[in-house]
């Protein structure tokens, strides 16, 4: 089998990639500079030719010329003791002729598979040229498996899952192969044990390689927290009025919508109506959640807590033989003065958190004083919405001289202290700026 018989099975296989000038020196002499190509040199057991410096030119092939085979090539395209073995036989265009026919469904094979292993292993010049072949080729899809957390059941195989997709999206493709489990209701995590990922967690950004495992936990039916908040508060304010009215079956019957002839009982009344319709006011205008749900059983524990504390409270205070506060008028003025100026901060705080957050999104910033005075409390404090709520209740707990009053305030104040604790140390996790002086929500204390 001649040389130019050889040459032209070569470039049918390399394409236009083949210099004009290919003669049987150019395989011999230089870094194989005939084809345009800079190899590196073969190792000493490769090439009988090592000794005298001459060069490895196949495989040149391996190791460059991406143009020539339509795409960034890996660079174990040939072994190097064949390539070596090939052209150090004296009768080289033989083996060339042979391998250029079998290398034709040999690259269509190689080209298939360097697409689906993306550029992972590539050689810096090689993957710059991979990085220069824009999206549309580098982005290669990848394939996501989707566990039961508790007995590592697969549940669901993704694939041709886009790098840039995020968790969300990724929910939204598990709930059409099992649609008894809405998005609001996964919890996917990389770990059983560990954390749930967040809906705008991008795939790619993820330590997983090109098949992605997660594990999936049910969170049980969600509820949206706007209807837990109306519930919570509404009942409250509706279960207080009907011990303030006296209706019948709760005080007896000569007892039945008689008003109390203390002044305190009335302004009770007022300042307790007055927080919950302000807090459901809140909940529809004011607040931005970064969690559309919570569980539904939530709703329960909760409905409990504030409408059994509600009634307790509402009975003593609004009974026929409730007495007043032991300091009369200057108890109530002073507690009075308390309550009020904690609900207006608690209103500022809610206000100046609600602007650090844009309508849509769950962007998170360090909350800093404005010029509203009330908000000057974030100087030393990271929850002050939680100090001015407590602070409220105390005032009515002194207002009213009411031990279950006292009592809802020592349980709200061992909640919100584990809340502020808890947002504390996530501000502290997340900027490191974060002021140091700050305590989670009694100043200097606590």
């Amino acid at each position: 089998m001649g040389f130019l018989q050889a040459q032209g099975a070569l470039r049918a296989v390399l394409g236009p990639g083949l210099p004009a000038d290919l003669s049987p020196s150019s395989w011999w002499t230089g870094p194989c500079s005939a084809l345009g190509w800079d190899p590196p040199r073969c190792p000493s057991w490769a090439s009988p030719h090592r000794a005298v410096g001459g060069p490895c030119p196949l495989e040149s092939l391996t190791a460059g010329a991406p143009q020539a085979w339509g795409g960034a090539a890996p660079r174990s395209l040939l072994p190097r003791r064949s390539a070596a073995w090939l052209l150090g036989d004296s009768v080289w265009g033989s083996f060339i002729f042979s391998w250029a026919v079998a290398a034709g469904p040999l690259r269509l094979h190689l080209h298939r598979s360097w697409q689906c292993q993306g550029r992972h292993g590539l050689p810096s010049s090689t993957a710059a040229e991979f990085d220069r072949a824009g999206p549309a080729q580098s982005a290669s899809r990848g394939e996501v498996e989707i566990l039961d957390a508790k007995t590592r059941e697969k549940l669901c195989f993704l694939d041709k899952v886009e790098p840039q997709a995020t968790i969300a999206e990724i929910k939204n493709l598990f709930t059409k192969t099992h649609p008894q489990w809405y998005p609001a209701r996964q919890s996917l995590r990389l770990d059983p044990k560990g954390k749930s990922l967040k809906d705008e967690d991008v795939l790619q950004k993820l330590p997983v390689g090109t098949t992605a495992t997660l594990y999936f936990r049910d969170l049980g039916a969600q509820i949206s927290w706007v209807t837990v908040f109306l519930t919570e508060y509404a009942g409250p304010l509706f279960i207080y009025l009907l011990f303030y009215f006296r209706v019948p079956f709760i005080y007896g019957r000569k007892y039945d919508f008689t008003s109390s002839r203390h002044t305190v009982v009335h302004l009770a009344c007022i300042c307790h109506s007055f927080h919950y319709i302000k807090r459901l006011l809140e909940t529809l205008f004011v607040h931005r959640f970064s969690h559309g749900t919570m569980p539904l059983r939530n709703i329960f524990k909760n409905c409990t807590y504030y409408w059994g504390f509600a009634a307790w409270m509402a009975y003593y205070i609004n009974h026929p033989l409730y007495t007043p506060p032991t300091y009369g008028a200057q108890q109530v003025k002073l507690a009075l003065a308390i309550f009020v100026i904690c609900q207006l901060g608690n209103f500022s705080i809610h206000m100046a958190l609600r602007d650090l957050r844009p309508a849509g999104s769950k962007t998170r910033k360090i909350p800093y004083p404005t010029r509203n005075p009330f908000t000057w409390l974030f100087l030393l404090v990271s929850c002050p919405n939680y100090t001015y709520e407590v602070g409220s209740w105390i005032g009515f707990a002194i207002m009213t001289q009411c031990l279950p009053v006292a009592l809802f305030s020592l349980v709200g104040f061992t909640q919100m202290t584990i809340w502020a604790k808890g947002k504390h140390r996530s501000y502290l996790k997340e900027f490191r700026d974060y002021p140091p002086l700050r305590m989670p929500i009694i100043p200097f204390l606590l």
